[in-house]
């Protein structure tokens, strides 16, 4: 014949299963045992500006656009008391190179950025695109024409260097920068810069992102 379980003995280990679950958390309150934690619990993490500026000025710099660009050079010189074909040259010179637009990150202050109250919105203040000194490519630089007068050519010959061309090269170089400036590479370096920030501030969690340009940066 079966044999009934005893009421009495399950109701003594309900009753010490309970004493001990009490006795753990009282230990847990006064820190005799490590805190128990709560799989509930919300955290709350908080976004301040310092972190936003170190995460920005980590980028020092931030090359925004490159351009290429081709220039010709028609370098003349001249002789006033002997005629061309005796002094003088003209050199027609096709130069390619290249220009970089940056943004200098590497100056920023904490007062170039601002948070909101409710930390959803955030405005970036940060310095105008700068252009780094144009770049002669040399290898793809060359010249089209050239013509010398006799002096010129015999005095090449004499000076070991009939192939000097390092007038025209600073020449190319320099009409490269001037292009670079006139071209819209520097609208174009702080558009792609705003972007990135954008991104990068949207992913943080902020919902608007505001970005400005204010004076040039300090050299």
């Amino acid at each position: 014949m079966a044999r009934m379980p005893r009421v009495g003995s399950l109701a003594g280990v309900v009753v010490a299963a309970a004493a001990a679950g009490i006795f753990i958390v009282v230990l847990s309150a006064v820190h005799l045992l490590p805190q128990l934690r709560n799989p509930f619990a919300t955290t709350t993490t908080v976004r301040s500006e310092p972190v936003i500026l170190k995460s920005i000025t980590n980028l020092s710099r931030y090359e925004a656009a490159s351009g290429s660009f081709e220039v010709v050079v028609d370098l003349t010189q001249r002789t006033s008391l002997l005629p061309s074909f005796l002094a003088g040259s003209e050199t027609l010179f096709i130069g390619q190179g290249t220009d970089i637009a940056f943004i200098d990150f590497s100056g920023l202050k904490s007062q170039a950025i601002t948070v909101n109250s409710a930390r959803t919105a955030v405005t970036v203040v940060l310095p105008q695109a700068q252009l780094e000194p144009a770049v002669l490519n040399v290898s793809q630089s060359y010249v089209y024409a050239q013509q010398q007068g006799l002096f010129n050519r015999i005095g090449n010959f004499f000076s070991g260097n009939p192939n000097s061309q390092q007038q025209v090269y600073i020449l190319a170089q320099q009409k490269i920068q001037t292009a670079a400036k006139q071209s819209p590479l520097l609208t174009e370096a702080q558009k792609n810069t705003e972007g990135m920030l954008e991104g990068m501030l949207t992913s943080l969690g902020f919902q608007r992102v505001t970005v400005t340009f204010g004076s040039p940066a300090a050299s």
